[in-house]
């Protein structure tokens, strides 16, 4: 595993972009970056599921561990989806589980920046690395518009 680690600055309030991260509204828009509608399942509360799926069945799944909102939350996976089953035993699931994806909200001056943290199979580090770029920039959009 890989640690991607990207930022990006927001003329927007904490309050704004934490809607963005985890408003179904709004993630849709930005997980579809990753794979085509894409959707969150989750009510983001600490110790809850969540899976990111496709439209294929195809996705990830594991657990909030840190939840403090408009400030950190944090995500450890245990397994991957595929034709919408979980599947924590598979090479590929057991490469996910113990994975983290993090997101931090900071103020900066009058802005606020977003800092992520994902882990990646080292295959998938490139992709995603640039996948997570775009999906920063839709982001960004959406708190600001």
């Amino acid at each position: 595993m890989k640690t991607i680690k990207k930022s990006i600055e927001i003329d927007a309030p904490k309050e704004k972009i934490w809607d963005v991260l985890t408003q179904d509204s709004y993630t849709r828009d930005w997980l579809a970056i990753f794979s085509p509608g894409s959707f969150a399942q989750t009510d983001w509360q600490l110790g809850s599921k969540v899976t990111f799926a496709d439209h294929t069945g195809s996705g990830i799944f594991g657990r909030i561990i840190t939840h403090e909102p408009c400030e950190l939350l944090s995500i450890e996976y245990d397994g991957v989806l595929n034709d919408n089953e979980e599947d924590f035993e598979s090479k590929e699931a057991q490469l996910f589980k113990g994975a983290h994806e993090t997101y931090r909200l900071s103020s900066k001056e009058s802005k606020t920046l977003l800092d992520i943290e994902s882990d990646m199979s080292e295959s998938g580090f490139e992709s995603m690395s640039e996948a997570w770029d775009k999906a920063l920039l839709k982001i960004k959009s959406l708190a600001e518009e």
